[in-house]
């Protein structure tokens, strides 16, 4: 199948076999081989509600978007319905995993006037779950904080009256009451009345940080905002030890938003994940989606850049000439894809040069899928045209195991310029989460390394920085490099990250009396999600800014935050415009003085500087 109203990785997939697609990292992402049926993204006008039957499944999101699942063989016909615009596969995401209140001045706007803590505010946190018995996340009563929790990995118990939440087939609802029903009826009762249960800690720790109120460690491990109430999505994972989708994601967002505006209060979002698939241009339906989902109610949603910043698994440059791109491909690897992206102006040839010595010309001027056996790997290759959102064109490289692994050493890509206009190119591996040590680019690009959807234009993209030396996180993705976009990105108010916040050893309570240390821009995340929260109870709640929400709260951070010791020149493609956390150094010389200035910035002032934070 080739058609343009699908993306080109779906397009590959739907031509890949089904062992090639087994073989592969993500041609099966959104796939149930056993009933033949996928779950696709569809952008949409018009009402597709209209086909929902047995066979195929609608769930309407918000702005025209919708997750659809149906049969592979009504894939052709469904996408020639005039209603339908465009149609892109889920794809997997990743936790960003690798002493931040007080380095971030958060605490005198708590402490003295205005006595901010988060109420009147939501918190949500999309993530791994949460342990909703802590303490953290409860009222002095024993009550729950937590609003509801949507659980997408359970299966509603028959006759148990569990369900999803409304418009939605997947998962179970709890709500607060429910919640607080099963706090009050013990431990070994509690998880047979709510059975769900953060296996990894991560939308745990990452809930702490953004909202714990610090009552499993008497008040000292307190997060950001921690009068807020919560609201809860733990992403599902389709296949046993898989990852979340990005279609999980979508639900959850359309969730908590309808949630958010259902109770008229203004909601921060918490995005601690991502992946690598894309042109890291804003372009793909799942950052429009985004940008969508930032217009409705009163909300901030806030991501996590990622961290593939120091991983190699990104190169880049500009064809002036022959360029040779070398990639490492280390031992027992079972599959690894290679995106490259161009502008779909430029022309030249591709020759790809394995470990042995054998060279193959890949016919560029042909889109499609392309097969080639060289050694022991066999190679899926699709040739994309550019989508109706964006000039960029993709050709994709699926490295599969003609048995068991996939030839290791070192591959070439030899690019040869034909007709050049920019000569921009972009190569991406997939997530370092799922590679073997030592697959890795030669001579990586640290520039453009964001994980999507941190690439969305609306959201807040948060880099992770190291607090104790005030440098910034290496592994932390870093944002658009001046060479290597073009100005008409940086024009738009599009460079990345808007802020870096602290994400390198992050001590948090463990819920059992003890503490836990997080690295990560996982941990950098809530930070600002809950520093978010702070501002739109000082603006919304509070009735000083009822404006105080989206654009607004990204512009403020933006404005308000301070350089890092080291950045000199700025906007640059590690930390943004400026950076989130003001030095909290203590000592004679560096007293501070705090004053709160109308109606948005925070002044951290010292005997020796004077700072703008971002409230």
């Amino acid at each position: 199948m080739n058609s343009q109203k699908i993306e080109n990785l779906l397009n590959l997939a739907l031509d890949a076999s089904s062992e090639e697609r087994r073989k592969s990292l993500g041609l099966d992402a959104g796939y149930d081989e056993a009933d033949e049926r996928w779950e696709v993204i569809v952008k949409h006008n018009g009402d597709l509600s209209r086909l929902n039957s047995a066979v195929i499944s609608v769930e309407e999101l918000i702005a025209g978007y919708a997750i659809v699942t149906l049969p592979k063989n009504l894939i052709e016909s469904f996408v020639e319905l005039e209603e339908v615009e465009y149609v892109e596969m889920p794809k997997r995401l990743y936790f960003s995993v690798q002493q931040g209140k007080e380095i971030s001045c958060i605490l005198p706007v708590t402490t003295r006037p205005p006595y901010l803590s988060g109420r009147g505010t939501i918190v949500a946190v999309i993530d791994s779950g949460i342990d909703y018995a802590r303490m953290d996340f409860r009222n002095r009563d024993g009550s729950s904080r937590i609003l509801s929790l949507w659980d997408q990995t359970l299966t509603p118990a028959e006759g148990s009256g569990q369900a999803p939440p409304e418009g939605f087939y997947v998962g179970v609802e709890f709500t607060q009451a429910q919640l607080d029903e099963a706090l009050a009826a013990g431990e070994t009762e509690r998880f047979r009345m709510i059975p769900s249960i953060d296996t990894t800690g991560h939308g745990t720790a990452v809930a702490a940080i953004a909202a714990g109120n610090g009552m499993d460690s008497g008040g000292r491990y307190a997060g950001v905002a921690p009068e807020s109430d919560l609201l809860v999505v733990k992403l599902g994972n389709p296949k046993k030890e898989s990852f979340p989708r990005t279609t999980e994601m979508m639900r959850a967002l359309t969730y908590v938003v309808r949630k958010a505006v259902e109770l008229e209060r203004p909601i921060a979002i918490n995005i601690s994940f991502g992946n690598t698939y894309g042109s890291h241009d804003g372009s793909s339906l799942l950052e429009r989606f985004m940008d969508n989902v930032t217009e409705i109610g009163r909300s901030v949603i806030c991501v996590g850049s990622g961290n593939e910043g120091a991983a190699g698994g990104h190169t880049a440059g500009t064809l002036d000439g022959t360029k040779r791109v070398e990639l490492a491909i280390a031992g027992y690897e079972r599959s690894v894809s290679v995106q490259l992206w161009k502008e779909y102006a430029d022309s030249y040839s591709i020759s790809l040069i394995s470990p042995d010595g054998e060279s193959q010309l890949i016919d560029t001027d042909r889109t499609g899928t392309i097969r080639l056996n060289m050694g022991q790997t066999q190679l899926l290759i699709y040739v994309g045209e550019p989508s109706p959102y964006s000039v960029n064109q993709e050709i994709f490289f699926e490295f599969i195991p003609r048995q068991t692994y996939i030839d290791s050493g070192v591959w070439t890509f030899l690019l040869k310029p034909v007709k050049i206009v920019t000569g921009r190119y972009f190569f991406y591996l997939p997530s370092s989460v799922v590679l073997n040590e030592g697959t890795r680019f030669f001579a990586p690009t640290p520039e453009v390394t964001f994980t999507i959807p941190s690439t969305a234009g609306k959201v807040v993209t948060i880099g992770a920085y190291n607090s104790l030396y005030d440098s910034y996180a290496d592994f932390s993705g870093r944002g658009y490099h001046l060479e290597n976009r073009m100005e008409e990105v940086l024009a738009g108010g599009n460079v990345k990250p808007d802020i870096v916040a602290p994400g390198v050893e992050i001590v948090i309570s463990n819920g059992q009396g003890g503490t836990q240390t997080v690295t990560g821009t996982s941990f950098a995340v809530p930070f600002v999600t809950g520093s978010a929260a702070l501002m739109m109870e000082w603006g919304i709640v509070k009735g000083n800014d009822l404006f105080l929400y989206g654009e607004k709260v990204r512009a403020y951070l933006r404005k308000g935050a301070r350089p890092l010791r080291g950045e000199s020149v700025y906007p640059n493609a590690r930390v943004g415009d400026y950076d989130i956390i003001v030095s909290s150094q203590q000592g004679a010389s560096k007293i501070k003085v705090f004053r709160w200035l109308s109606p948005n910035i925070f002044h951290c002032k010292s005997t020796t500087e004077s700072l703008s934070l971002f409230l």
